[in-house]
């Protein structure tokens, strides 16, 4: 069908009219909610003290969440939300990296609360369109889209029956739908998800941008945690915004003279200093690739190894030099000149529903390079671009599927799968063409393709039930925590990166610390202090991005070039000062670096809070899987033996000579799990918390968030 005969096909469910409020100092205090079950659509104030307390983003969502559902909700049960918030700096374009969103819902596979960080024009479209945040709940009867018309003031949910689902086709769609010509498609934004959401746990969203020098749609994503798989029940096809343009100072700030001076300063560090130091504009975060195979983080094999002999095959050089293409201005937001959004043009597809199709690949970015590739022993840049693409169009989070990917090949070379299991399918690491299949199955709800769209805490369950192996290896190797598939970095060495992962609120997910550097490479937080006050510090700071809708990658993957001379060259401490007056320029308030970080505090604990009161967010919930921390098998502690023998020795205290692979095992592992048993209590300490992790009530008044409902919760603990 064409667009005509599309819109032919739609009918009008509800429609509110409604008068747009236009951002006041970042703010319309004005919060979008739709309600799909009784289809309510209505405008709701943003309390004072929600303002004060949550700031914006993640905090909004985590508030909505709260207040809408109970200690029990489940995902799938109407009263799950799914809360869509910027925040009061998302949509500023005299600073780069300020068109973040933060998505908000309890998550299929961890029960708890999940949040995801998502680039492209949806969410400052948001703020245009008159709303801090767009609060989704209750279920459609039938496939809908909703439709956010900031030209008009109209809201409405109409049913859409005949578009389609994977995110490619139908952000295309709905964008020349809505566009009034081929100049507005850049004053329309799609957020969708893809069949696979529809048959896995693992969903994710994708929201749309228009690249006006390609002329073509792109996608960034909310990937973590199976949001687009909650979208999908609530029988949303799709969120559509439209506003009548960009310019000028639309959040109406206080002083943009500030923001445009530290904005000039950063695009000069950009342009003079990029190419010496992370090639963003020529790589993207693909540039971390080679580098994590030089220093042994590299995930290969389901993290058992941390490099590789066929790593130059997927070198970031190769990325650059062979498939993404140069000299455009890629960024997903307006204005931002980090130019890290790397695409792969006229990629002709092989495989799958489009085989045949030259498609636009948005990526692959680092996390991708690895997930789709080193972390199944795959190392075929042309498998990883491919399988990309369909992850993206299906919607599925490349991160949780490649992880997903390597524990199910580590479990077929273990024999606790067999091509009996798996439906035919062969799958040890390296099968590039079974891997294919199997995202391809997932997409169709069918086979082996299926059951593997649980996610690895789920299968791990599953294998442990049904007796396919031993229940500690498949729980060492398996490598979740809270149910979130770890992101791509091996953590053995460094033990504050194990925290970093291990103790985030959502599970492990490196946009809360990314350590590996300071602790293992450059050994700058030796005691276990040390590491606390980094725990503290870093997954606070990182917080604060998403409070206010901001991307972390201008904080530090371009620095000023003094940066090494300062002090704690680690924080970038000359870009947090640009962040803080950032904040007050948009705003009108004074707070300093000191108050940034008191209001992350505040909704970080808040988190921990919420994950209580769904029985989680005790100690025994940040352990970490061993393989995290230490090799698991004798084939691990061999490819390391010199550095694991030297460590017994001078470490441990114990001398390796003598002894088997099998006792040095044992030894390795109890240090291992020792020395995180203390950082765990290191960590609390300094977070204000109790030896099980819970936020005592003295810190909870000294962060202002001794809140009726949280004392309540936290009480019984302790």
């Amino acid at each position: 069908m064409n667009v005509e005969e599309l819109i032919k096909t739609h009918k009008l469910i509800k429609e509110l009219k409604y008068n747009i409020t236009p951002l006041d100092k970042g703010y319309t205090d004005k919060i979008l909610y739709i309600n799909l079950s009784d289809n309510t659509i209505k405008e709701k104030d943003v309390a004072p003290q929600m303002k004060e307390k949550f700031i914006g983003g993640k905090g909004y969502g985590l508030k909505l969440l709260w207040d809408a559902t109970k200690p029990d909700t489940k995902w799938n049960d109407p009263e799950n939300e799914i809360i869509i918030s910027p925040g009061p700096i998302g949509g500023i374009t005299q600073y780069s990296g300020a068109g973040k969103s933060l998505v908000v819902s309890i998550s299929p596979t961890t029960n708890s609360v999940m949040d995801s960080n998502v680039g492209g024009f949806f969410g400052p479209y948001l703020n245009f369109s008159g709303f801090d945040a767009l609060e989704l709940q209750g279920k459609a009867e039938k496939d809908v889209i909703i439709v956010i018309d900031g030209t008009k003031g109209t809201v409405t949910i109409e049913e859409a029956p005949e578009e389609a689902i994977d995110s490619h086709v139908i952000a295309e769609q709905l964008t020349e739908m809505y566009a009034d010509d081929e100049k507005d498609k850049f004053n329309v934004a799609v957020v969708s998800a893809g069949q696979a959401a529809d048959h896995s746990l693992i969903g994710m969203l994708n929201f749309s941008f228009y690249d006006k020098k390609r002329k073509a749609i792109r996608l960034k994503q909310a990937g973590r945690g199976g949001i687009g798989t909650v979208f999908r029940d609530k029988r949303i096809k799709a969120l559509v915004a439209k506003i009548p343009g960009v310019k000028g100072n639309l959040n109406n700030v206080v002083d943009l003279k500030a923001i445009m001076e530290r904005g000039k300063r950063f695009n000069k560090e950009m342009k003079e200093l990029d190419e010496s130091q992370n090639q963003m504009r020529s790589k993207g975060t693909a540039h971390i690739t080679n580098i994590m195979n030089d220093y042994d983080l590299l995930p290969v094999d389901n993290f058992k190894f941390g490099n590789h002999k066929d790593a130059y095959k997927i070198h970031s050089d190769i990325y650059r030099d062979k498939f993404f293409t140069q000299g455009l201005p890629d960024g997903c937001w307006i204005g931002c000149n980090m130019s890290c959004t790397k695409g792969v043009d006229n990629y002709k597809l092989r495989t799958g529903p489009y085989a045949g199709s030259s498609v636009l690949v948005d990526g692959p970015e680092y996390e991708t390079t690895s997930s789709l590739g080193s972390i199944a022993g795959i190392f075929n840049p042309e498998w990883t671009i491919e399988a990309n693409f369909y992850c993206d169009t299906y919607g599925i989070c490349t991160i949780t599927w490649g992880t997903t990917l390597g524990f199910i090949m580590e479990c077929y070379e273990n024999g606790i799968l067999n091509e009996e299991r798996t439906g035919g399918l062969k799958l040890n690491f390296g099968n590039e063409d079974n891997a294919m299949e199997l995202l391809h199955q997932l997409a169709r709800g069918e086979g082996f393709g299926k059951v593997a769209g649980m996610g690895v805490r789920a299968l791990k369950k599953m294998f442990i039930e049904k007796g396919w192996g031993d229940a500690q290896f498949l729980q060492d190797i398996a490598m979740e925590n809270k149910g979130l598939e770890y992101s791509q970095y091996v953590s053995k060495e460094s033990l504050a990166q194990q925290g970093g992962y291990a103790m985030t609120n959502k599970g492990p997910q490196h946009d809360e610390a990314w350590l590996i550097f300071m602790d293992m490479v450059n050994n700058q937080i030796p005691t276990f202090e040390e590491k606390a006050e980094a725990l503290h510090y870093f997954p606070m700071f990182r917080t604060w991005f998403g409070l206010v809708g901001l991307c972390k990658l201008p904080w530090n993957d371009v620095e000023p070039e003094n940066n090494a001379e300062v002090d704690e060259p680690a924080k970038v401490p000359e870009h947090v000062d640009n962040y803080v007056t950032i904040f007050n320029a948009v705003t009108g308030s004074n707070i300093d670096k000191e108050e940034l970080v008191r209001q992350s505090e505040r909704v970080y604990n808040y988190q921990r809070i919420f994950n209580l009161r769904r029985g989680y967010g005790t100690r025994e919930h940040d352990a970490q899987p061993y393989r995290a921390a230490g090799p698991v098998t004798v084939e691990e502690y061999e490819s390391r033996a010199d550095r694991y023998d030297k460590q017994m020795k001078e470490i441990i205290g114990i001398d390796p000579e003598g002894k088997s692979v099998e006792e040095k095992l044992v030894i390795t592992r109890k240090h291992r799990e020792e020395q995180y048993e203390k950082l765990l209590d290191a960590v609390y300490v300094r977070r204000g918390w109790n030896n099980n992790g819970i936020p005592t009530l003295e810190h909870l008044k000294n962060l202002g968030m001794d809140l009726p409902e949280l004392i309540e919760t936290v009480k019984p603990y302790l």
